[in-house]
């Protein structure tokens, strides 16, 4: 059962936009990243909420740089809702691997019930930071973006190349190459 929702917690990047996702839902998101593991238990890490397609906030994400020839979702397919991801300027080591941590719990969560996301690192952080009056002490770490997904994602055995690039087939399906696990361990 958790092997099928971590196969259903996809990168998403297509969503249907006209499905909105409440505060509420965000706020029970937030809450399993408050719930989760923390270095230290310093839970330095906090979340702004956004919860409507915003479009500033969409124009300053850069969207899978592995597809050339693609800029990002079409209006209609961009994502509800957004998390973005802060934690303070003057934050310790571990607040990367809290936010690991933290978003793979909210996506998690956001998959249970039947949402999708992509945690975008890309972002116009300056822009971002002005859009929302976000304060100067707060970092910004990640944006996830979040909706109803609307495109289906592959998850492919890597090939011999061990080329690591996601790709789109003719059918417009997502396709995600991962690594043979006998690869991956060592011993």
């Amino acid at each position: 059962m958790f092997r099928q929702l971590v196969l259903r917690n996809r990168s998403y990047r297509r969503f249907d936009q006209s499905k909105s996702i409440s505060k509420q839902t965000l706020r029970e998101l937030a809450d399993y990243a408050r719930l989760s593991p923390s270095a230290a238990n310093l839970q330095n890490l906090r979340f702004w909420l956004v919860d409507h397609p915003h479009d500033a906030l969409f124009d300053s994400l850069r969207w899978a740089n592995y597809l050339k020839d693609w800029d990002g979702p079409m209006k209609g397919e961009r994502p509800s809702a957004y998390i973005i991801v802060l934690g303070p300027q003057s934050c310790t080591k571990f607040h990367y691997i809290d936010t690991g941590i933290a978003c793979q719990s909210m996506l998690l969560g956001a998959t249970e019930i039947g949402l999708g996301g992509c945690m975008i690192a890309s972002v116009d952080r300056e822009k971002v930071q002005k859009i929302f009056g976000i304060p100067e002490e707060w970092e910004i770490l990640l944006v996830i973006a979040l909706g109803v997904p609307a495109e289906t994602v592959v998850v492919d055995q890597m090939g011999s190349d061990e080329n690591i690039e996601y790709w789109r087939d003719e059918k417009d399906r997502h396709h995600v190459p991962k690594r043979n696990l006998d690869t991956l361990i060592l011993n």
